[in-house]
């Protein structure tokens, strides 16, 4: 096969339009052309108004070898992508069931490879499943009471679930596991574009599908799901896992724990840090939402002519920051069209995320703007500080928002005063104004009370730099929420290269919760790492292979 790179075509480019340029980089007849498939696509608007796709493109050719000899081009090469293998390399005859404690990106992946590959794993999820959650998760937006283990950051599918569905990643890919990851969703019912979309999601409508399409196939091949079951002891005798216990009451005895814990599931860290399992303070960020007009973004982003517009997918940006005191504040999240919701799952504490449906229709963008917190602000060494610095803004964003997603426009939080006038106040820049775009009750209140003020004086800084690249994104009309919290573990468990646990043999730590991925991509890929180990390790239950 070849890979041909930077073809550069129109929004709304035709096959025709493709093969030709297809045939003219390979300087080969239609005819000779095999077959062709895109490999990546990107959006080049650098030099606005005049916008394009940048495509790579495999393909097969007749007689592929002198068709490379005679091109000097360095767009076109050779392509042998790698192709992911899941081996089986254990010579150590498996006694009792692998067990996976949570069920998000991280633990569901661990938990297909191993029961397609013969390894029955059990799979302990402390929510419910996909369909009994959604149900949880809208009825408290609608104002019914927090279900502290069934909402948006607990349950099948884990946070990912309720999000935009982003799946792009920074991991480096040299044995295949992203592309595995992308092809598996496919498989269970995502857009195939996602295959070679630059910057691929899914959105939230569409993943509750996929995950209980991967929940039927892992039980037909012979794992097994108990929701509304926490792990709330780890047994451990000298230095190994003996067994787990759930819901404080059940006894389940396994040699091996897959810890697939999300970055949400502070008293499995509280559990674990009281059983001694070794675990390291890790830095994070924390700040706050910002809404704008979509069609502002796309203009922005884009261009102003509404027939390239329709053309194109609604326009997403990544923006980051140096502030004066060194910290970064970067964008995080970014949802075209999407919500900001509340993902609360403790009560009277209150924390936001942002989601997309997978059209990204909705008339608002929202991303997190955040800044990056670590040691001096948790003032303590304590491998847990970090998570009750979360606690604390989250219990002020609570009050200040008496139990609603505390709301404010820009303008005034970046002058400190509350003004309880209404969002359609004509702004300063006379520039388009929306309205708060929310799952969940929403309250006019005193953001600026919600976080530090060194952290709020560094998010108004780089907001204001913001403003200099996307054209209204700082005005004073801009919405802001509080407060966002959750953009990553605030602990690492530490592991060894087994992916153990360093001083508990047969703890599996892995994927957000464990300080080793960030995002759905990431976290599938190192449930994937953790399955390998098992399979290192262990023949599987049946010799027969599906």
């Amino acid at each position: 096969m070849l890979l041909v790179n930077q073809l550069k075509l129109k929004p709304g480019y035709t096959e025709h339009e493709l093969l030709r340029k297809l045939t003219a980089a390979l300087k080969v007849l239609p005819e000779d052309i095999i077959s062709y498939e895109l490999e990546k696509m990107s959006i080049d608007a650098r030099r606005k108004p005049d916008i394009f796709l940048i495509l790579s493109v495999v393909c097969k050719v007749r007689h592929e070898e002198s068709v490379l000899r005679r091109i000097n081009d360095g767009n076109v090469s050779a392509y042998n992508p790698p192709e992911y293998k899941f081996k089986i390399t254990g010579k150590t005859e498996i006694i009792r069931r692998p067990v996976i404690v949570g069920d998000g990106p991280c633990g569901l992946f661990a938990a297909y490879m191993l029961a397609k590959n013969g390894y029955k794993p059990l799979v302990l999820e402390r929510g419910f499943p996909v369909e009994m959650r959604k149900a949880d998760v809208e009825n408290f937006w609608n104002g019914s009471p927090l279900n502290e283990n069934s909402n948006v950051l607990f349950g099948e599918g884990g946070a990912g679930t309720f999000s935009d569905g982003k799946l792009n990643t920074l991991v480096k890919d040299k044995e295949g596991r992203n592309k595995e990851v992308l092809r598996t969703f496919v498989q269970f019912g995502a857009d195939p574009s996602i295959m070679y979309d630059a910057k691929p999601h899914i959105g939230t409508d569409v993943l509750e599908k996929i995950v209980k399409a991967m929940r039927d196939e892992i039980q037909a091949k012979g794992g097994e799901f108990k929701f509304n079951a926490e792990m709330t002891d780890i047994i451990i005798n000298n230095g190994s896992v003996e067994g787990v216990m759930v819901n404080g009451i059940t006894r389940i005895d396994c040699d091996d724990v897959l810890l697939c814990i999300g970055h949400s599931a502070r008293n499995t860290f509280e559990m674990l840090y009281k059983k001694g399992v070794y675990m390291e303070q890790k830095d994070f960020a924390v700040g706050l939402r910002v809404e704008h007009s979509q069609k502002m973004i796309d203009r922005a982003m884009y261009s102003d002519d509404e027939e390239m517009l329709r053309k194109l997918p609604h326009a997403s940006y990544k923006l980051t920051y140096k502030a004066d005191n060194g910290r970064g504040v970067y964008s995080f999240c970014m949802c075209p069209g999407g919500y900001v919701v509340n993902a609360s799952s403790e009560k009277e504490m209150l924390c936001i995320n942002g989601m997309s449906y997978s059209g990204r229709n909705g008339e608002n963008a929202n991303s997190a703007i955040v800044v990056a917190v670590g040691k001096d602000d948790f003032k303590d060494d304590h491998p847990l500080s970090g998570m009750e610095f979360q606690r604390k803004l989250e219990r002020k964003a609570y009050e200040v928002g008496h139990g609603n997603i505390p709301v404010e426009l820009y303008g005034d939080f970046k002058a400190e005063v509350f003004d309880k006038e209404n969002l359609d106040e004509i702004d300063t820049r006379n520039v388009v104004k929306v309205s708060p775009a929310c799952k969940g009750a929403y309250t006019m209140a005193k953001v600026s009370e919600v976080l530090p003020a060194e952290i709020s004086r560094t998010l108004v800084e780089g907001m204001e730099y913001f403003g200099k690249i996307i054209p209204g994104f700082s005005d004073n009309s801009t919405i802001v929420s509080a407060v966002e919290t959750r953009t990553s573990s605030p602990v690492r468990i530490t592991r060894d290269d087994s992916f153990q646990a360093l001083n508990i043999q047969g703890l599996y730590p892995c994927g957000e919760g464990a300080g080793y991925a960030g995002g759905i991509t990431s976290a599938a890929m190192d449930g994937m790492k953790a399955a390998e180990r098992i399979a290192a390790k262990y023949k599987p239950f049946r010799s027969e292979l599906t």
